[in-house]
Parts: C-alpha cells; sequence; structure tokens
C-alpha cells in the first residue's frame, strides 16, 4: 500500500519551503495543496484547528504541525539520506541554531526591512550582529551540515531566499562578500543546489508581495500616529 503524503503550504512561506526541501533530499514522493491564507479551506482547519496555519504534513492521515516538528518527524519517519547529524551534541547545535534563526535573525531582519530611521539603524546592527554568529559557524565547511546540506542548512535556507529580497527593496545590503565572504559564499552555494533552486518562489512575485507588504505597514503607522 503506498503511503500518503500531503504538505499544505503557500507559495511563498518560508517554513513550507524547508518541508518541501526535507522532502526532496529524502527522496520522498508527496502531493501538496497551496493555501489562500485569507480564505483557508476546510481541510486546513481540519488538519490545524489550533493554529489555523500552514505548513500542515499529513501522514496516512495524520496531521503533523509547525515546521521544526514536522522536520523532526519526517527524519524520524524516513531513515534515508539523514538530515541531522549522529553526534548528538552536533544534534543539539543543529536545533540551536534552526531555533536562532527564527528567535534572533528573522526578528531584526524584519525590523531592518520594515522599519525606518533610528529603529532600522539599530536593527540593521542586531542583524549584523547575528550574522557575525553565522558566519563563524561556517569556517572550513561548505554548508552548515558541512559538505552537504543538511537540517541546519534547510532551516537557515530561507536567508538564501529572502536576503536578496529585502535587499533589492531597501537599496541596501545586508550580506556583502567582504564582510561574510563564507556566509555570502554558503547563500550562492545553497540557492544553486539543485532541489533548491527548482523549488524557490519566483523573484519578480515576491518582490511584489513584500513591497505591498512593507507599505501596508507604513501606512498603517501613518493612520495610527
Amino acid at each position: 500500500m503506498a503511503e500518503e503524503v500531503k504538505l499544505f503550504k503557500t507559495w511563498s512561506s518560508i517554513f513550507g519551503l524547508r518541508i518541501v526541501w526535507a522532502l526532496k533530499l529524502k527522496g520522498i514522493k508527496y502531493d501538496y495543496a497551496d493555501e489562500d491564507i485569507s480564505n483557508k479551506s476546510s481541510l486546513l482547519l481540519n488538519y490545524n484547528p489550533i493554529y489555523k496555519k500552514v505548513p500542515v504534513l499529513v501522514h496516512n492521515g495524520n496531521p503533523v504541525v509547525e515546521s521544526l516538528v514536522i522536520l523532526e518527524y519526517i527524519e524520524e519517519t524516513w531513515k534515508q539520506n539523514p538530515l541531522l547529524p549522529q553526534d548528538p551534541l552536533q544534534r543539539a547545535m543543529a536545533r540551536f541554531w534552526a531555533s536562532f534563526g527564527v528567535d534572533k535573525i528573522l526578528p531584526s531582519m524584519w525590523d531592518a526591512f520594515i522599519k525606518e530611521g533610528k529603529e532600522q539603524e539599530e536593527a540593521f546592527t542586531a542583524t549584523t550582529d547575528n550574522f557575525n554568529y553565522l558566519e563563524e559557524q561556517l569556517k572550513g565547511k561548505k554548508f552548515f551540515n558541512g559538505d552537504t546540506i543538511g537540517y541546519s542548512d534547510i532551516t537557515l535556507g530561507w536567508l538564501a531566499n529572502l536576503t536578496c529580497i529585502f535587499e533589492e527593496i531597501t537599496h541596501t545590503t545586508l550580506i556583502d562578500r567582504e564582510r561574510f565572504p563564507l556566509l555570502f559564499g554558503w547563500i550562492h552555494d545553497f540557492s544553486n543546489a539543485p532541489i533548491i533552486k527548482e523549488t524557490l518562489p519566483p523573484h519578480d512575485k515576491l518582490i511584489d508581495k513584500y513591497i505591498a507588504l512593507r507599505k501596508a505597514f507604513h501606512e498603517a503607522q501613518t493612520q495610527n500616529a
């Protein structure tokens, strides 16, 4: 009996992309549904009634929610092409950097993208400090996982997806070759890996989306002033 694997995501979700990459690296066949978050399907609401959001992985009728939890489930369910290191300490550190990306880097990058003036400057400083930590982690390695793409690369892969988008819209540079040569090289290598490259959302469509988000934020700020 064939396994049923279906992923509920959106076309641009950085968290949904993590699951796409993991499934492809594992060689798992799956179906997917791109949700309209403004008009969520009854299936999505049924599978994730608590958070009501994507991604959701449905395996043989059983839903698993939250991207990091889903990645752990994929790793434990399909043993081929391991994403996490075998060494317990390295596994723990991979999980740490996954949380660091969400808890520290993403908020500071978002503020650098969305805000203006002093708040934006402070966010740029915080983002740069966070990038310094990642630069250290890449010393002597092509990927965070070593020679191949692994868990840390997947969970931090949104950097390769969004950094250039934010830079293009704000006319700034977040990761330059001189200051962060290893991180810059990682973004290039990760983005151009065939499995990653073929699944990245359309660049122009992402530009339009984030311009609209930035405009909406500033309009809301003006109305509330």
